[in-house]
């Protein structure tokens, strides 16, 4: 890996040679591989699998496998998430200890908004959002295969969440970057590298805490991260969000042995450094703050959403273990369920942002008929015999996931819940002498997954 001579300059000034020299000499190793398993869908580690210290739940891996031809990949029992990212739980199981409304601003493609699903207190409802469209459409793949029915997938601008004034209780924004920790896995970073590409990237990163800044209630928490080394990004944009918008810097436990490194500039906070070579991951860099300076609260106008009618109501609750926790909204044929506590602000957020998901949406109606949703198979408040299911193997679940049409013979009638080792799938609608497949066609396994 040829670097360009004025990072290796930069970077060996603020991380001291003998450190360098084991960041150099780790850019030579494999990138680490590790996973997240989902525990509302109790998928189970690798009995070999090393934990990954500062996270529960997460393991390494040994070595990659194609986790495309995974099923329980598919079912949303496990998420292939940077081991040094995962860092985040340890602000939220030190400083998050009441229900709050959480923003992941920058959360494509999804491994810390899943993660915070996973760890927010319950009752929390969590808001991911992602500006660019291509990425936006992973990132609600990524939450709808989660499960969790406390999730709303925005595509927006930072400027957008104007409206919404002292909103958010909670808010991460994982900046774009100029990608220094990440030259391991991607040489296009290391290609694109340059001391101009660092000062736009730390330009950017301001403008968008700005925008978004009245947008946190006072005493809320702002997680700040990249997957980059330099001071400009790291510390020096720290110190500009405690000068210039009023904050200040909060401490995390660690251990010695997760081998994390402080602040590198002599600025004196609190901030946490991965580095290559002496974590096991890639770069990541995260400070914790608080907000100090004082924001209003906006008034938002709720929309009145179309309500059910009342046949459809008792028959779409069927389908969910609590349904008295919810409130059914009709909008465009599309039947949805907002949690009780969340479904003014779900709805507000409806109202004035571009949502690609939100919340459990249950079926369509066609025909005067009820047509289930893939998020309802994908969500973990389906309950038990809602459908009939039919249990597949390997080889049939892949042939389900490639989008191929199916032979259920000997199977009821109409739609079915399709499982791999008792883990929903999707649906398919058996009509004898074939069954409809009716996994998303966007979400399909491009590639034959049998010769994978």
């Amino acid at each position: 890996m040829e670097l360009n001579a004025e990072f290796v300059a930069r970077t060996e000034s603020l991380f001291g040679a003998e450190r360098y020299s084991r960041f150099e000499e780790a850019l030579s190793d494999d990138p680490v591989v590790s996973v997240r398993y989902n525990r509302t869908k109790c998928a189970d580690a690798p009995e070999t699998a090393q934990p990954v210290a500062w996270a529960s739940d997460a393991y390494y891996l040994s070595n990659r496998p194609v986790f495309t031809a995974d099923p329980l990949f598919h079912a949303g029992c496990y998420y292939v998430q940077e081991a040094s990212s995962m860092f985040l739980e340890q602000v939220v199981r030190q400083y998050v200890k009441e229900p709050v409304r959480a923003l992941d601003l920058c959360a494509a493609p999804g491994g810390k908004s899943t993660l915070l699903l996973s760890l927010l207190p319950k009752g929390s409802m969590l808001v991911a959002n992602e500006p660019m469209p291509q990425r936006a459409q992973v990132l609600a793949e990524n939450v709808i295969k989660w499960g969790n029915p406390s999730a709303v997938v925005t595509m927006n601008e930072p400027s957008a969440f104007a409206p919404f004034k002292g909103f958010f209780d909670f808010m991460l924004v994982d900046a774009p970057c100029s990608g220094e920790g990440m030259f391991r896995k991607d040489s296009f970073a290391v290609e694109q590298w340059t001391p101009s590409n660092v000062r736009s990237c730390a330009k950017t990163q301001r403008e968008i805490l700005t925008d978004i800044w009245e947008s946190l209630s006072p005493g809320g928490l702002l997680v700040y991260s990249t997957c980059t080394f330099n001071r400009e990004e790291d510390e020096d944009c720290v110190a500009w969000i405690v000068d210039e918008l009023g904050a200040e810097v909060l401490p995390l436990e660690t251990q010695p042995e997760w081998n994390i490194t402080g602040e590198l500039t002599g600025c004196g906070y609190p901030v946490y450094r991965f580095i290559p070579g002496y974590t096991k991951g890639e770069g990541f860099f995260l400070a914790l703050l608080r907000k100090t300076a004082e924001t209003g609260n906006a008034k938002l106008r709720v929309p009145r959403m179309q309500p059910l009618q009342a046949k459809v109501r008792s028959e779409v609750e069927k389908w969910l273990q609590s349904p008295a926790d919810y409130e059914y909204i009709l909008c465009d044929d599309r039947v949805t369920a907002l949690p009780r506590q969340h479904a003014e602000a779900m709805c507000a957020l409806m109202s004035k942002m571009k949502v690609l998901h939100a919340a459990l949406p249950l079926a369509t109606i066609k025909n005067n008929k009820l047509l289930p949703l893939h998020a309802l198979a994908m969500s973990t408040q389906l309950a038990d015999g809602a459908f009939s299911s039919v249990e597949l193997e390997r080889e049939e679940a892949l042939r389900y996931l490639h989008r191929e049409t199916l032979n259920l013979s000997g199977a009821p009638m109409g739609v079915l819940l399709l499982t791999y080792k008792g883990k929903p799938l999707g649906f398919a609608k058996n009509v004898g002498n074939r069954a409809n497949n009716l996994y998303p066609a966007e979400w399909r396994i491009r590639k034959n997954p049998l010769e994978l």
